[in-house]
C-alpha cells in the first residue's frame, strides 16, 4: 500500500532525517518527497510512503508525531509519485498527444500534484461542459450549472457554489481551478481536504500556464 502523508515539520537541519528514521521504524519506505511550503519556522512536506500489506495507516501518524514539533496534516491512500520531474514529464506527454491531450492531462495530473481527481471543462454563459475526466474523477459530472470560476491565476473554488455538484460539498472536497486559454478550465479536487496552500495554488497556476502554451490545437475541440 502507498500513502500520501502531509506533515508539518520544524524548518531546521535534521528534521527530515529524523522523520525518515521514525517512519522506517514502522516499516514505511519513503518513495518520494516534495516540500510544499515554508512558513514561520516550519515546513509543510508531502511524503509518499510504501507500507507492508496489512499495516495500519495509523502507525504512520503515531510514528511521525512522536517527534517534537511534527504534526500530521493529512494521510490518504495514493498511487503516484510527486516531484518537479513528474510535472515536466506530463507537460511533454500533453504536448505530443494531439486530440487525446486533455484526456492525458486529466488522467495523469492527480498523481503528479497529489490530488484526488482532475477534469477539464469548457465554460459558456450558461455553465460548463465536461471535456475530459480522469478515472478517479466524479462519474456523475457531465455539465455544471454555472461556468467554472477562474481567475488570472489559479484560484480556490468554494464547493458550495450554487450549480456545482452537491457531492463535492458532501465529500468535503477542496477545489481549485486554472485557465487553459480561451474557455478551457482545468479543475482539481482533493477529497477530504486539506485546503490548497498558497504555494500549491501558485504551482498549479504555473503548471496550467505552461500546459496552455503547449496544448495541441486539435485538443481544444476534443470531446469528452
Amino acid at each position: 500500500m502507498s500513502y500520501l502523508l502531509r506533515v508539518t515539520v520544524p524548518d531546521r537541519p535534521g528534521s527530515l532525517g529524523g522523520l525518515a528514521v521514525a517512519l522506517g521504524s514502522v516499516d514505511a519506505n519513503i518513495v518520494s518527497l516534495d516540500v510544499v511550503e515554508h512558513f514561520d519556522g516550519a515546513a509543510i512536506d508531502d511524503i509518499v510512503v510504501d507500507v507492508p500489506t496489512g499495516a495500519l495507516p495509523d502507525t504512520l501518524i503515531t510514528a511521525a508525531e512522536s517527534l517534537d514539533g511534527v504534526s500530521v496534516v493529512s494521510l490518504r491512500p495514493f498511487d503516484g509519485r510527486i516531484g518537479a520531474h513528474q510535472e515536466l514529464q506530463l507537460i511533454d506527454s500533453v504536448s505530443t498527444s494531439g486530440r487525446k491531450a486533455l484526456g492525458v492531462l486529466a488522467q495523469e495530473l492527480p498523481g503528479v500534484l497529489g490530488v484526488s481527481w482532475a477534469l477539464v471543462v469548457e465554460n459558456d454563459d450558461a455553465g460548463a461542459r465536461l471535456l475530459a475526466r480522469g478515472d478517479s474523477a466524479p462519474g456523475d459530472v457531465d455539465s455544471l450549472g454555472v461556468p467554472m470560476p477562474v481567475g488570472e491565476h489559479a484560484i480556490e473554488v468554494d464547493p458550495t457554489t450554487e450549480g456545482l455538484p452537491d457531492s463535492w460539498t458532501v465529500m468535503d472536497t477542496a477545489l481549485a481551478s486554472a485557465g487553459l486559454g480561451g474557455r478551457l478550465v482545468l479543475v482539481i479536487g482533493r477529497i477530504g481536504g486539506p485546503d490548497f496552500r498558497p504555494a500549491e495554488l501558485a504551482r498549479f497556476g504555473y503548471f496550467a500556464g505552461i500546459v496552455s502554451s503547449v496544448l495541441p490545437a486539435s485538443a481544444r475541440s476534443a470531446e469528452k
